[in-house]
């Protein structure tokens, strides 16, 4: 089936089966990997995109679902002369990143909290990660980062 949708700014047209999933077509098919595949259930947050701003599980999410609509990945973060967002580099200035397998969801995760929120309480900040598990961090660092992006970000 014919599937047309805007992927970092790029409209996409392609054929995909009616059974392959956004995590699919975006790794496989369009050969974006930043987006991890992690439990193929929906529960880690690994495969986090965001389609028309909203934080998705794309291991669950069907392809064809997305016709039309507007789909971020990881790779959309950065700008095009490679420069990290304030989100990316306070991730990396306060070591909210070891092993990295969960560092895209949890980028795209927080990237449409801070679009929708400039300055999430911490509550908040929780509440938008609750669907990203990371094993390796403990989170601390995670929330540390986020309060670093939103006050570079505020300065």
């Amino acid at each position: 089936m014919q599937l047309e949708f805007t992927l970092n700014g790029m409209v996409r047209r392609l054929d995909v089966e009616p059974d392959e999933t956004l995590l699919d077509v975006v790794r496989e098919r369009l050969g974006l990997t930043g987006t991890k595949e992690g439990c193929d259930e929906g529960e880690c947050g690994a495969c986090t995109v965001l389609i028309d701003d909203r934080p998705v599980d794309s291991c669950i999410y069907p392809a064809l679902a997305v016709e039309g609509l507007a789909v971020r990945t990881v790779e959309a973060l950065s700008a095009p002369d490679g420069a990290l967002s304030h989100l990316q580099r306070a991730f990396v200035d306060r070591a909210a990143v070891q092993c990295g397998f969960c560092t895209p969801g949890l980028l795209m995760t927080l990237t449409a909290l801070l679009e929708s929120n400039q300055n999430p309480s911490s509550s908040e900040v929780d509440d938008a990660i609750a669907g990203n598990i990371c094993r390796c961090t403990g989170y601390s660092a995670i929330r540390e980062a986020v309060r670093r992006a939103v006050e570079e970000v505020s300065a």
